[in-house]
């Protein structure tokens, strides 16, 4: 049985297609799985509250107001605890609320807010203090502590218009 040069071509130009369609599919599949392990998903602490079954061990950005009295460090072991304190996670509250350093008094001195337990290994930072917004970068651990990894803090009244979006659901 002897192939003539365009059925040669056309099983080419087949083994060629199908090569490449496998080829993309393993890039497609592996961008998946890198962009899955390293998203992180901006919430609040009420929707964390909420959610946190489902979130326990994934990567994690919560805001919150920070407790004053609720801050510890050991310098033996660095470990630095803290509460933070539910806060809206959309520009509009926040203005609605009367503005950031107003929405961060309310949090904090409202005893039904929301509220998540903080740990992180390190110093505290200066800005550390009573209604400071806190941004955390971390885990939920299966206890209900958040794990931080990175703590940001904010001046409220440097960033009044910076105020971070919040994942909607």
């Amino acid at each position: 049985m002897s192939y003539t040069r365009s059925q040669t071509a056309k099983s080419n130009r087949l083994k060629y297609m199908i090569g490449g369609g496998l080829f993309l599919s393993a890039l497609i599949f592996l961008i998946i799985g890198a962009t899955r392990d390293t998203a992180e998903f901006f919430m609040t602490v009420r929707e964390l509250q909420e959610t946190k079954e489902d979130l326990t061990g994934q990567n994690l950005r919560v805001s919150g107001a920070v407790i004053g009295d609720s801050i510890t460090y050991d310098s033996a072991t660095n470990e630095l605890q803290f509460v933070i304190a539910h806060i809206p996670g959309k520009d509009d509250e926040i203005r609605a609320g009367g503005g950031l350093s107003l929405v961060l008094h309310q949090a904090v001195v409202d005893p039904d807010s929301p509220r998540l337990m903080v740990v992180y290994q390190g110093a505290p930072p200066d800005m550390l203090r009573d209604e400071a917004q806190a941004i955390l970068t971390g885990t939920l651990g299966p206890e209900g502590l958040f794990l931080a990894e990175e703590l940001l803090l904010k001046c409220p009244s440097k960033y009044e218009e910076a105020v971070p979006n919040q994942v909607e659901n």
